[in-house]
């Protein structure tokens, strides 16, 4: 067996490697043991005699399987918890969180003018009085005193009309009687 020692050591020089991440070719070592210079040596690592070693990579695909399942909602059991319900998931994010969906709905719907600035005032201060617990809830809430001030104004409107009406007709009838009377007086009654 031949000492390829020297050889070794020029060729982890040159690959910029240890050692043991240097691969000879077993049926060339006559030839590599020839070589005793780092010219050599580049020669025989252009002719793939000598040959660098792939990285050795740590399997992350059980990781990924384990983290796919994690998504699914597996592996969070009580076992599996080590902080208090509070510290996984604090109930002050989740409060902040519905603050902001909240609040930013609100302000979409005053900057489209879907609800005017009195009515976006109140809704922002029943936010913040957690009266709604989610959007939905919300939007439920606005669409429904929407209509309800519709209706008032639709309400409204009418009784305004019957009122003019009522009006109209009670000046007809301050004249009917006195029309009335004129075209009695031109007529003769046959007893």
């Amino acid at each position: 067996m031949v000492s390829l020692r020297l050889q070794k050591r020029l060729a982890a020089s040159l690959l910029d490697c240890g050692k043991g991440k240097l691969w000879l070719d077993p049926n060339e070592t006559t030839e590599i043991s020839m070589a005793n210079s780092r010219m050599n040596i580049r020669k025989l690592i252009k002719d793939g005699f000598i040959i660098r070693k792939p990285m050795i990579t740590h399997s992350r695909s059980r990781i990924r399987k384990v983290k796919e399942a994690r998504t699914k909602g597996r592996h969070s059991g009580y076992g599996k918890r080590k902080g208090t319900r509070e510290a996984r998931l604090p109930s002050k994010v989740l409060w902040m969180r519905r603050m902001r969906v909240l609040r930013r709905l609100l302000r979409k719907y005053r900057e489209f003018e879907k609800i005017d600035k009195h009515m976006y005032n109140e809704m922002y201060m029943k936010v913040k009085g957690n009266v709604f617990k989610n959007k939905r809830v919300l939007m439920e809430r606005i669409h429904k005193l929407k209509s309800e001030k519709g209706n008032d104004r639709s309400l409204s409107d009418q009784f305004r009309a019957k009122n003019a009406r009522k009006r109209r007709y009670q000046q007809g009838e301050e004249d009917k009687p006195s029309s009335l009377n004129k075209s009695l007086s031109g007529r003769k009654f046959s007893e």
